[in-house]
């Protein structure tokens, strides 16, 4: 079993817990407990422009931009956000150390099974950083799978780890990283060749002046990343949603998804989780 399965099989034992426990509180309650608390708790990996959290615990970026805006909307105030990995939000999410996820995980089935998505806030492709130069030749995930001496970069616990093992990629060859900066560390000091993220968060890493190149898996199934709930707050996804839908519409989602960099807002303005991951409700 992977790391990202073992830690998708821990999310859901403590799914089937939480429910079992919740005795069939509605999710309405999520919503009341943030507006009474003023505010709701989150997770962040550093990911920019995705989300980041400064030392001192201020979060920022596009994803908190817009989580914020809809929170508050729906009268919470504001994220108090800690630092943390991919691989450690859903069970921290299951076990109620948060509130919801807007830290930047990709909508995919598997998680699917455990939490609940929102509509996506962002679509993208699958990328590789690799060196100025790309001294290895690589093209996209599955060449590197013609190596076993390729190391590639991968964030813990994220959907680009799945990917690149769906890929032929072995767990051998990964190198696991916490966060962009880290990843890219890697390629630029030689232990590994390559670095797996989504494009946009790549071309982050590259307007910061990271000697790198990116190449686009243009194979690779679109990607969107959505706010991910607890199954029993349905009723809280559900009002997320509306208000998402609200900033779609009267185009402030596409203005703030193009301010953060962001070049397919044509996309995204058409969009769903379902056409991400079909299973996802």
């Amino acid at each position: 079993m992977t790391r990202y399965a073992a830690v998708l099989a821990a999310a859901t034992a403590a799914a089937l817990l939480a429910t079992a426990c919740s005795s069939g509180a509605g999710s309405g309650d999520l919503l009341e407990s943030m507006r009474k608390a003023g505010l709701a708790r989150v997770p962040l990996a550093q990911t920019p422009p995705f989300a980041t959290i400064s030392a001192d615990g201020q979060p920022s970026g596009y994803l908190v931009d817009v989580t914020g805006r809809v929170l508050k909307q729906l009268g919470v105030g504001q994220l108090k956000a800690t630092a943390t990995t991919y691989d450690a939000m859903i069970p921290a999410l299951q076990a109620g150390q948060y509130d919801l996820l807007p830290g930047g995980l990709n909508i995919t089935a598997a998680r699917c099974k455990v939490i609940l998505f929102s509509q996506p806030l962002s679509v993208q492709h699958e990328a590789l950083a690799v060196p100025v130069g790309n001294p290895k030749k690589l093209v996209d995930y599955r060449s590197i799978t013609g190596d076993p001496a390729l190391r590639l970069a991968v964030f813990s616990g994220s959907s680009q780890q799945s990917f690149a093992l769906a890929q032929g990629v072995r767990q051998s060859q990964l190198v696991a990283v916490p966060d962009s900066q880290t990843g890219i560390t890697a390629v630029t000091s030689g232990r590994a060749d390559a670095f797996a993220a989504g494009q946009f968060t790549l071309q982050a890493q590259k307007d910061k002046a990271a000697p790198i190149d990116i190449l686009v898996d243009e194979a690779s199934k679109l990607s969107g990343v959505g706010i991910g709930f607890r199954p029993a707050d349905r009723a809280a996804r559900d009002e997320f949603d509306k208000v998402l839908t609200q900033l779609r519409q009267d185009g402030t989602l596409t203005r703030l998804y193009a301010q953060n960099g962001f070049t397919n807002g044509d996309l995204l303005k058409t969009a769903t989780r379902a056409d991400i991951a079909s299973s996802c409700e």
